[in-house]
């Protein structure tokens, strides 16, 4: 099963996520400024999409690196991975998380 991993970003501050399909999504990197920066630019460099929610970034960044999300923020999360699920064609209901073929 393909892992998604949004990454959250405001303006100064970043937050990624990984998420196996499995339990709640986890924190993988939070940071600000520089840190931010670069945790931005190493999601972009691996297609890796973005969604901009200051609030949601503000309580995410509270959260210890590798811990899941609690959950009070499942549905503000949820909204977001079914974001980028549409964006990429994914059906999470499906196994394979991998988006449908081109060829047919």
């Amino acid at each position: 099963m393909k892992e998604k991993r949004p990454s959250l970003f405001a303006a100064s501050k970043a937050v990624a996520l990984r998420w196996d399909g499995q339990g709640a999504p986890q924190i993988t990197a939070t940071g600000s400024g520089t840190t931010a920066e670069q945790i931005l630019q190493i999601a972009e460099a691996h297609d890796i999409p973005l969604q901009s929610d200051p609030a949601l970034v503000e309580a995410l960044a509270q959260i210890p690196i590798g811990d899941e999300i609690p959950k009070e923020l499942y549905i503000a999360v949820a909204e977001v991975l079914a974001f980028i699920f549409m964006l990429e064609g994914i059906d999470p209901r499906q196994p394979d998380l991998r988006p449908p073929s081109q060829d047919a």
